[in-house]
């Protein structure tokens, strides 16, 4: 029987199609072309055929040798033991290798992508090589798979830009099978309220560094992903409502038997895929998918940077998916969870009340998300309503919980935290804008304040700590954007103001820079497009100004004096500042080639 789908989630996926039409067969041609009817070592001479496996062991060499068409997987891997999050994924490799073994085939790690935290370099140089990093991992990871050795790929991280670049990437290989590995998230440290308490302490300047980093380290205290529900931890659930992970996958913590039983059989899974020749990652990630995406996304509350990601990824795959297309879902899908900074609870207490098995079945069930989709589980998004356990030491998947174990966490379709999802646009003659609604309080969703224009996040800080804003305003940070300075994050401007909104001001920010997937309860209108950098409306206003941020009806307006033309204002010119050091210099090509936020902030598709 066909699936009921809700009329936007039909029209959506209907309007993306058709926009995506030329782009995605054109695509799919390409993939078409480097499909073959053998794999691709068969095809090589006898001389790249032994370049190829000269290092392996003697049991994988003759078993190639043998039989040239027993697949063979190649690993690509964002493992460094700097990072919390990747550090598991150095066990990685050898259980893959194992498990491909067990099922007559080989597995290589072809290669590693760079990956770095946007925790460690938040309001450092290093932050705005961030963003661009991600288009690196791609180009790394389309360098690994390049070798033309493989007939299946297992593509290994978990983190902010890591992810992402990981699937555009791949998508250079859509006749290959594919399956993304993460590592899950760590264990629960000290509450997030108690967190967010201390750190609100030290922006007023009440304790000093030791209590905070005593606080901090008892939060970030061993391996596995960040607790709250940021960008990394919203990466794991997109790709469970892609269909890129073994189902249930996403939040198993690291190291423990069933996590690496689900390593070993996303081996044994996608050698499968290849030998029956399914579930191409062309064939995965296609429009329904990408919606589903989305839908995933609003339903939990999920990072703002994946307006920018899923953007990226779609075009990666000929799909053209535009901020209105997130607008109008976010009207039509339920906020069904409430993780931090979004609710008091983490990720851990997410996957204990049901989890995104339970996100999946009461979306599919109200029509908001397709169930007729291909997965690496097969041709159903249905799978995914499913939870991995344990029978002895073989893996087994059983229903998940039907109905929700936490409600204050967790809610169904029928009593969600709030009838529309997590996401907003806003638009107006400041240009367009992303606004996280999930954690905003209503009495915030609108606000009319004068402006205190800021060139960068220090002049903001310098202002607090002088005691300057002790006053109803909006801040604007501006010449952020990806052509300015490589659109950093500005998370560390969030205690800041939160302190302000407790001081019961009225405050919001407007930025065409990014914020953290863990920014939380003050209004921000990110990504602001057309950038300052690129004559946008920013570099027009002037402190004082007054500026109408309304999330009830997406509107983002500077209110100027009548006697004053504010489109005829000269653009301020961008700051002088350093465009060198910490490798920055390196990557001066890629701020003047990025694209604009609204088209992912990417530097991969050109014309």
């Amino acid at each position: 029987m066909a699936q009921n789908l809700h009329p936007v989630i039909a029209t959506v996926t209907a309007r993306i199609s058709e926009r995506s039409k030329d782009l995605r067969a054109a695509y799919l041609a390409q993939i078409e072309e480097a499909r073959g009817n053998e794999p691709g070592r068969a095809k090589m001479s006898c001389a790249n055929f032994a370049h190829a496996f000269a290092a392996s062991p003697d049991d994988d060499k003759q078993n190639v040798v043998r039989n040239p068409f027993a697949p063979n997987i190649g690993i690509v891997s964002a493992y460094n033991d700097m990072l919390s999050a990747h550090q598991p994924l150095e066990r990685y490799p050898e259980i893959i290798k194992a498990a491909a073994r067990k099922v007559n085939a080989t597995a290589q790690f072809a290669g590693g992508a760079p990956a770095m935290c946007d925790g460690v370099t938040q309001g450092r140089p290093g932050m705005e090589l961030s963003l661009f990093s991600r288009d690196v991992i791609a180009m790394a990871t389309a360098v690994a798979l390049t070798h033309d050795a493989f007939d299946a790929a297992l593509c290994l991280g978990v983190c902010d830009k890591i992810v992402p670049g990981l699937v555009i990437g791949a998508l250079s290989f859509g006749h290959l099978p594919v399956i993304l590995v993460p590592a899950g998230p760590m264990t629960s440290g000290i509450s997030n309220a108690e967190k967010a308490k201390t750190r609100a302490l030290y922006a007023q300047g009440l304790i000093g560094r030791d209590e905070l980093l005593d606080s901090e380290m008892k939060s970030y205290h061993g391996p596995g992903t960040c607790t709250f529900y940021g960008t990394a931890n919203s990466n794991q659930m997109m790709m469970e409502f892609t269909g890129l992970h073994l189902p249930g996958s996403a939040f198993v913590h690291p190291n423990t038997p069933l996590r690496d039983a689900l390593v070993a059989e996303s081996a044994k899974r996608v050698v499968a895929l290849a030998n029956d020749k399914q579930a191409a990652m062309a064939d995965v990630f296609d429009v329904k998918n990408v919606v589903n995406a989305i839908a995933g996304l609003l339903a939990t509350g999920g990072s703002t940077n994946h307006t920018l990601h899923i953007v990226a990824m779609a075009r990666a795959a000929g799909i053209v998916v535009t901020w209105d297309d997130f607008d109008d879902l976010s009207r039509a899908v339920p906020l069904l969870a409430r993780v931090y900074p979004n609710g008091a609870e983490d990720v851990n207490a997410f996957q204990a009340a049901g989890g995104t098995g339970f996100v999946a079945r009461e979306l599919m069930n109200a029509g908001l998300a397709h169930e007729d989709m291909i997965t690496v589980a097969g041709p159903s998004f249905r799978a995914y309503t499913q939870e991995p356990f344990l029978d002895g030491d073989k893996l087994v998947w059983k229903h998940g919980v039907a109905e929700t174990l936490n409600r204050d966490l967790l809610r169904p379709v029928s009593d969600p935290f709030d009838k529309e999802g997590g996401l907003r646009l806003a638009k107006g003659n400041l240009g367009r804008a992303v606004v996280k609604t999930s954690a905003v309080k209503p009495e915030h969703f609108l606000i009319e304040a004068p402006a205190i224009v800021f060139e960068d996040q220090e002049e903001l800080l310098t202002a607090f700590k002088a005691g300057e804003l002790e006053r109803n305003f909006i801040a604007v940070v501006r010449f952020q954007g990806p052509r300015a300075s490589g659109m950093p994050e500005l998370h560390s401007l969030t205690p800041t103001l939160s302190v302000l909104l407790d001081r019961g001001f009225k405050v919001a920010l407007v930025t065409d820079g990014r914020m953290s997937g863990a920014s939380g309860k003050v209004p921000a209108a990110i990504h602001v497009t057309p950038e300052a950098m690129c004559g946008g409306a920013l570099a027009q206003l002037r402190t004082g100004d007054l500026i109408r941020l309304d999330l009830h009806a997406g509107e983002l307006e500077v209110i100027a004096p009548k006697e004053d033309d504010f489109a005829a204002r000269p653009h301020m010119p961008s700051p002088v500042r350093s465009q060198r050091g910490f490798g920055r210099e390196l990557f001066g090509h890629m701020r003047a080639a990025v694209g604009p936020a609204d088209e992912g902030a990417c530097v991969l598709f050109a014309p």
